[in-house]
């Protein structure tokens, strides 16, 4: 007997704190059946990370799999784009000032 195919989704993670496991956020736009108003729906998915790779802001393909464990059933396939990390500069007049905004 064949297997159907695995789901996959594409989301943005929004959690990384656990230990090889992360928590990616897929928003997905439905119409209302009624009022035919487009809807966002926000699912959050625990999602296996083996090598720890995925950081907060990063684009990701998750694929279903076996249960990992009590509510992990998600993978890592692929890191789809990085967050580009923003550096902040500092105003060289504050900086000069010692930080005081008047």
């Amino acid at each position: 007997m064949a297997r159907g195919k695995k789901k996959t989704r594409v989301g943005v993670v929004v959690s990384d704190k656990m230990d090889k496991t992360v928590v990616v956020s897929v928003t997905q736009i439905i119409r209302h059946p009624k009022y035919k108003k487009p809807i966002k729906r926000l699912s959050k998915f625990k999602a296996h990370d083996e090598g720890n790779r995925c950081r907060i802001g990063d684009k990701v393909l998750i694929i279903e799999t076996r249960p990992l464990s009590r509510t992990k059933r998600w993978r890592v396939s692929k890191i789809l784009e990085r967050k580009v990390a923003v550096e902040e500069q500092i105003p060289e007049e504050l900086s000069q000032e010692g930080g005081n905004v008047t």
